[in-house]
C-alpha cells in the first residue's frame, strides 16, 4: 500500500487519548538527530555553532525510519550550521497533531504535507520568497493571499483510471475510452460479461477513498469549464447546487443506477479497496497516481493499464494536487536557515529519486528526470501528466485542494461522507449538492 501525501487517509482524526499519550514520546524519546556543521548547543543563531531545528516525520510501509534518516542527513549535508531533531508523528493525521503541539508551544520547526489552512492565516508559518521557489513547476500552488507556505514539490494526479487489461479483452473492450460515451460503453460491455466495471472503497476511517469518481467528474465537467470554480465558491459567486456542479454529481448517480459502481464496495478500507482490484473483483480502479508504486513494485497477476477519466468531448483533463512539501514555522529558531534547509531537502536529487521509487511521486521540479528502472505503470501515469502539462489542461483535484482555492476546513471529510450516501442511494445529486452548501454555511460561521 502506498502513502500519498495529499490523500484524506492522512487527514483522519486521531484518537485524543492515543495522540496525547504519544506527545511526550514524539518530542523526546521518539527523536533522533542529523547533524551538519559543528555540534554547538540547540536553539542558537548558528553563529559559530549549529542551530537545532525540529522536523516532524511520519512513518509508513514505504516511508520508513531509515528513509527519513537518510533523507534528513542528505539535506543537512547541504546546509552547514543545522542540527535536525527528528520527531515522529504518532498518528495518520499530521495536521491535527501539529495543532496539538502548537497549543502546547511545541510546534515543529519544519513539517511535511500539513494542511496549511488556519496556520498560514494565523501567522504560524513562514512564507517562501519567489527566489526560493524558482526551481518549482507550479511556484504559486496552494497560495494563501498570494504567499506560499508549503513547498510545491510533488504532484499527484487524482484520479487516473487503472484497469485490468485481461478483463477489458474478455469483455471485448478493444481500446481505452477516449470520450465519456466510450467509457459508458466499456462499462456496459464489462457488466454484460459478468465483470464489475468499477472498484470503489470508503469503509471505516477511509471514507476519503470513495471520492475519486466524483473528483474526476468535477474536473471534467466543472473545472474544465471554469478552472477557478472553487475560488468562485469561496467568494460566494457560485454554489454546489448550481446546474454545472449537479451535472458532475449526476454522472456518479447514473453509474450506480446502471450497476457500474457496486455500493457494497463502500465497506472496504483503502487497503481492501486496492486488494479487491488486485484480486480481480473489478475491471477499473479510479485512484491517485501513487498506485503505480504498488502495481510496479508488486505486480498483480494481470497487466495494468491506465487512462485519464474521459471528458464528454474526448479532450484531455488531468486533475492534480501539487504540494505535499515542507512548511516552516514562523517561530523556528532560525527561520531563514530552516527555509534554506527545507528547499535543500525538497530539491536533493537522491531524496527525490528515493520517494519516486518508494512512493510513486511525480516530482514538480523543473528539469527533474526520474531514475532509471521505473516500472511501466508509473511511466504511463507520468506520461498522462506530462501530456496535461503540455496541453495546459491540468486542473485542481476536487477535495484535495489547499490554500485559497480549497474547501473550508472539515468540508472534504463531509464531502466523502456525502458521497457514501450518493453511492448507496440515500441522496440524489441535488440533495448531495444542497448538503454541501449547508455544510459550507456551517463551516463559514
Amino acid at each position: 500500500m502506498s502513502s500519498p501525501l495529499s490523500r484524506r487517509g492522512f487527514l483522519t482524526a486521531a484518537g485524543g487519548v492515543a495522540a496525547a499519550s504519544a506527545l511526550a514520546a514524539c518530542t523526546a524519546g521518539g527523536s533522533s538527530s542529523s547533524n551538519s556543521g559543528s555540534s554547538g548547543g540547540s536553539g542558537g543563531s548558528g553563529d559559530g555553532g549549529s542551530v537545532e531545528l525540529s522536523f516532524l516525520s511520519f512513518e509508513t510501509p514505504n516511508l520508513t525510519a531509515a528513509y527519513w534518516d537518510a533523507a534528513l542527513a542528505r539535506a543537512s549535508a547541504k546546509v552547514p550550521g543545522v542540527k535536525i531533531k527528528k520527531l515522529v508523528c504518532p498518528s495518520a493525521d499530521r495536521t491535527a497533531y501539529v495543532k496539538q503541539l502548537d497549543a502546547s508551544g511545541q510546534m515543529p520547526d519544519i513539517m511535511p504535507a500539513i494542511t496549511i489552512a488556519g496556520f498560514a492565516q494565523a501567522g504560524k508559518l513562514a512564507a517562501f520568497t519567489p527566489d526560493e521557489l524558482t526551481d518549482f513547476v507550479f511556484p504559486t500552488s496552494n497560495s494563501v493571499v498570494g504567499k506560499i507556505y508549503q513547498l510545491p514539490y510533488n504532484t499527484q494526479v487524482v484520479p487516473l483510471v487503472y484497469y485490468n487489461k485481461a478483463m477489458f479483452a474478455k469483455a471485448g473492450v478493444a481500446a481505452e475510452p477516449k470520450t465519456y460515451a466510450d467509457f459508458l460503453a466499456a462499462c456496459a460491455k464489462l457488466k454484460t460479461a459478468g465483470i464489475n466495471p468499477i472498484v470503489v472503497g470508503g469503509g471505516g476511517s477511509d471514507t476519503w477513498a470513495d471520492m475519486y469518481p466524483l473528483t474526476a467528474t468535477v474536473a471534467t465537467d466543472v473545472y474544465k469549464t471554469n478552472p477557478n470554480w472553487l475560488g468562485d465558491r469561496v467568494a460566494g459567486k457560485v454554489k454546489f447546487s448550481d446546474p454545472l456542479f449537479i451535472k458532475a454529481v449526476q454522472k456518479i448517480v447514473d453509474l450506480v443506477k446502471s450497476g457500474y459502481i457496486d455500493p457494497a464496495g463502500l465497506s472496504r478500507s483503502y487497503a481492501d479497496d486496492e486488494q479487491a482490484f488486485r484480486d480481480g473483483k473489478g475491471a477499473m480502479y479510479p485512484m491517485g497516481s501513487w498506485f503505480p508504486s504498488s502495481a510496479d513494485n508488486k505486480p498483480p497477476a494481470f497487466e495494468v493499464g491506465v487512462f485519464p477519466w474521459p471528458t464528454d468531448d474526448g479532450s484531455l483533463v488531468v486533475p492534480c494536487y501539487t504540494g505535499g512539501g515542507l512548511s516552516v514555522s514562523s517561530k523556528a529558531a532560525n527561520v531563514e536557515l530552516a527555509k534554506k534547509w527545507a528547499v535543500a531537502f525538497e530539491t536533493d536529487k537522491t531524496n527525490l529519486d528515493a520517494i519516486v521509487k518508494s512512493d510513486g511521486a511525480i516530482i514538480a521540479l523543473k528539469d527533474y528526470t526520474p531514475p532509471t528502472g521505473i516500472g511501466p505503470v508509473y511511466t504511463a501515469s507520468l506520461a498522462i501528466y506530462q501530456q496535461g502539462l503540455k496541453s495546459g489542461t491540468v486542473t485542481n483535484a476536487f477535495s484535495q485542494e489547499n490554500g485559497d482555492q480549497a474547501l473550508l476546513p472539515g468540508l472534504a471529510d463531509k464531502a466523502a461522507t456525502g458521497v457514501q450516501d450518493l453511492i448507496s442511494g440515500k441522496k440524489t445529486a441535488a440533495q448531495f449538492a444542497d448538503f454541501l452548501d449547508s455544510e459550507w454555511s456551517k463551516a463559514a460561521q
